[in-house]
């Protein structure tokens, strides 16, 4: 059966209101499943987003032996502790996933398993070298070795040896695997961040029962340790609203004249709000409620009311809190009067598809004044965008959903040639943003 792409047009819309909630956040759901199953007993999911990525970590974990099945709202995943996995008879299908199939590396590392890793066209696309090569030092074999990319097959090993490792570029997903995989070798595995990413994994770590220690040192690294061998026990875990879900509606109500939103019981750790940061810094009017720490995060209601704004520089080393959050900031920034220079944006170039470029060019058919310089993207914005344009999406669910978001405050509608990709990360995306009041139009076919 072809693939049928799903095109969209979003439409000027008059104010949005309301106080909703959206669904559960997408890296902390991985990591529930995931850690969920290396952890003995039953494990206990309030809140996951059931997502096409995450629906897909959960037939994983059931492939490898740990059920993870659904009754009402509860999701529960029976734990096979360390070393316990079986043989898989399917091989692992991660969809468009790069989270899950990158944290599974780190988990089947430390199994006496051999997988097939496949994905879709897109993650069949993305480099996995980054995340394969500590492992490889630690024992994990690749079968098919010249290959960097799914399809991939991979064999664990219960004798895996400990590492101490340097994130050659800041990234949660490689420490996360590393991690991941220490905590299945025999001694002490070290992961070194020279700028600081999602800690995710060190929290849920810890909230699981294993000791994990973080110590920054006076050259400005920060050293993650985790010794192998240590038991988890499943534990009740409730699932946060996803801040880079929320980005979406509080940028619509920024720019929508007249908005006054509400997105109740957001993730708010310092590792993953420099979305939110920024959009204050452009003069939003974006305030935090009733503040409060859930399954060892912080959460809070974001209040986001319509807002005259302004260019600014977003400092590199805000990257890694905010990676996902780019290419709904660069339309944010194309109402905003100035100038915005986003940089050290390497990473948006393995994304989904090549975001960076992806970005630009989307903001350029809408009217907007954008280059990209090297690393850098630079938007140069106004309060009023002509719009009209066609979104080449690449089958990247955040610049579909980042461009609709524009047509609601630009002169004319803005239309995505496929949206289908969306449900990988926020189903609920379009129901949410009509339940405030914004408009979309069908495409023809």
């Amino acid at each position: 059966m072809s693939y049928v792409p799903k095109p969209l047009s979003s439409t000027r819309s008059g104010p949005l209101s309301g106080q909703l909630t959206v669904p559960g956040d997408k890296s902390i759901s991985h990591r529930a499943l995931l850690f969920g199953a290396l952890s003995l007993g039953t494990t206990r999911i309030t809140g996951l987003l059931e997502s096409e990525d995450v629906l897909n970590t959960a037939k994983v974990v059931s492939a490898l032996g740990a059920p993870a099945t659904k009754t009402k709202d509860v999701w529960q995943v029976q734990g096979r502790g360390l070393g316990g996995f079986q043989q898989p008879d399917v091989p692992l299908d991660f969809g468009n996933s790069g989270t899950g199939a990158r944290l599974a590396m780190g988990v089947v590392a430390g199994q006496a398993v051999s997988v097939e890793m496949i994905g879709d066209e897109s993650l069949s696309r993305r480099p996995m070298s980054r995340v394969l090569n500590p492992l490889k030092q630690m024992g994990l074999q690749v079968e098919n070795k010249d290959r960097e990319t799914l399809p991939l097959k991979l064999r664990g090993t219960v004798d895996l040896v400990p590492i101490e490792y340097e994130l050659p570029v800041p990234s949660a997903q490689v420490k996360s695997a590393v991690l991941i995989a220490g905590l299945q070798a025999t001694g002490t595995t070290t992961v070194i961040e020279t700028e600081p990413t999602r800690d995710h994994t060190e929290r849920m770590l810890r909230f699981f029962g294993a000791e994990i220690t973080t110590a920054a040192g006076g050259d400005g690294k920060t050293r993650i340790s985790v010794t192998g061998g240590q038991q988890m026990q499943g534990r009740e875990v409730a699932v946060p609203a996803d801040p880079s879900s929320a980005a979406f509606l509080a940028a619509a109500a920024v720019l929508v004249p007249g908005s006054d939103v509400t997105i109740e019981g957001v993730l708010i750790n310092d590792t993953r709000i420099g979305f939110y940061k920024t959009l204050q810094e452009m003069g939003a009017d974006l305030t935090y409620a009733n503040k409060r720490e859930e399954g060892g995060e912080q959460i809070a209601d974001i209040r986001v009311r319509h807002s005259a704004l302004k260019g600014v520089r977003v400092p590199p080393e805000r990257a890694p809190s905010m990676i996902d959050e780019y290419p709904i900031l660069a339309v944010v920034a194309a109402f905003a009067e100035g100038e915005t220079v986003m940089e050290g944006l390497a990473e948006l170039k393995v994304k989904e598809s090549d975001r960076l470029a992806a970005t630009a060019a989307g903001l350029e058919v809408n009217g907007v004044n954008a280059r990209v310089e090297g690393d850098a993207l630079i938007v140069v914005g106004s309060d009023r965008v002509s719009g009209g344009g066609v979104v080449a999406t690449h089958l990247d669910h955040r610049i579909a959903m980042a461009f609709l978001v524009m047509g609601f405050a630009s002169e004319k509608p803005v239309k995505v040639d496929d949206t289908s990709m969306i449900a990988t990360s926020f189903p609920e995306f379009i129901g949410l943003l009509e339940k405030l009041g914004a408009r979309f139009d069908a495409v023809a076919e």
